[in-house]
């Protein structure tokens, strides 16, 4: 008999679910700000996020099965042995981020930032032409589940769809042209908007530099759901403040929570959301997260083989 710890906020349903999975293994509920570090050393399988710096390599833990799609914390050497399996929650966001993002697309396109500035101040402005997505080319960065729902979406839209990712490889389905990371300099002048979800990776950190600004066109708008270190916050107020592109969006910044004092709060052409894309604001991300976990935990009563793997080397899904 061994031990599952749960750290997500389930209800009584959830429960009676996973307890029938887990047979006669044991199954502990604590919330992930309440579990102690002795706790998390007697688990061979954890659902949820719990301190990196708690989990001190045990070696009893077979499964990690964590409840977001970032994994930068568990994959620093050290803070799993080698006998964990890391899994994360891919496919549990993908409606969450990208409906954000989409949100914010036409927000910028329609010019509904500048509009709601002006009903602030009680002022009935008119802020001229708008852009659509219809014909506007869309450079998508990332093509994981979120960067291709939202590529999806903008192509239903009438958009035409460009992908970046890592490795080159047979254009996707809702793709219309597909680029290596590397040659991402080669689309940006064409970009009308740039849709960033990338995550946080060696070599993600300020990926977008003053020359990617400096390439993109006056008129492009630049969006951020990935990660904030993606690009320095300092880079896109400059981008902004001098007209390198029309406007941007931000779900992330980095620093992160942006300080109170930082000027691009106050930047006229820039919309800032406090990482709330993800999370459980939408009730639905929650149950698939909840079922990807009952489905792992399946895997393991069974010695199959895991949803979601993580590969230590590159910090994504196998």
């Amino acid at each position: 008999m061994k031990t599952i710890l749960v750290t997500i906020p389930v209800n009584e349903v959830h429960k009676e679910r996973l307890n029938k999975i887990a047979k006669e293994n044991t199954v502990q509920y604590i919330p992930a700000d309440l579990v102690t570090e002795d706790q998390i050393s007697e688990a061979s399988v954890i659902i949820g996020n719990v301190p990196a710096d708690m989990i001190r390599a045990s070696k009893r833990l077979e499964l990690l099965q964590l409840e977001s799609a970032g994994t930068d914390a568990y994959i620093v050497p050290g803070v799993l042995a080698g006998t964990t399996t890391l899994c994360n929650a891919t496919g549990a966001y993908n409606r969450a981020v990208s409906e954000h993002a989409v949100a914010l697309t036409l927000m910028l396109m329609k010019k509904l930032y500048l509009y709601r500035d002006a009903q602030n101040d009680s002022r009935w402005d008119d802020f001229g032409t708008v852009s659509s997505p219809v014909g506007a080319t869309i450079v998508v960065v990332g093509l994981g589940d979120i960067g291709m729902r939202y590529a999806k979406t903008l192509k239903a839209m009438g958009a035409y769809v460009i992908g970046v990712k890592r490795r080159a490889g047979a254009c996707p389905d809702g793709i219309d042209e597909l680029v290596q990371t590397d040659a991402i300099d080669t689309v940006l002048p064409r970009a009308d908007i740039v849709f960033s979800i990338l995550p946080n990776t060696k070599g993600t950190v300020h990926f977008y530099t003053e020359e990617c600004f400096k390439q993109m066109k006056s008129s492009a708008f630049f969006i951020n759901c990935g990660r904030g270190n993606a690009v320095d916050s300092n880079v896109l107020l400059h981008a902004l403040q001098n007209g390198e592109i029309a406007a941007a969006a931000a779900d992330v910044t980095d620093p992160e929570p942006l300080p109170a004092d930082h000027p691009l709060w106050k930047q006229k052409n820039m919309v800032i959301t406090p990482h709330v894309a993800g999370g459980f604001h939408l009730p639905h991300t929650f149950e698939r997260i909840v079922d990807i976990a009952c489905e792992n935990l399946v895997h393991w009563i069974n010695g199959e083989q895991y949803r979601n793997v993580i590969d230590f080397e590159t910090g994504y899904k196998r």
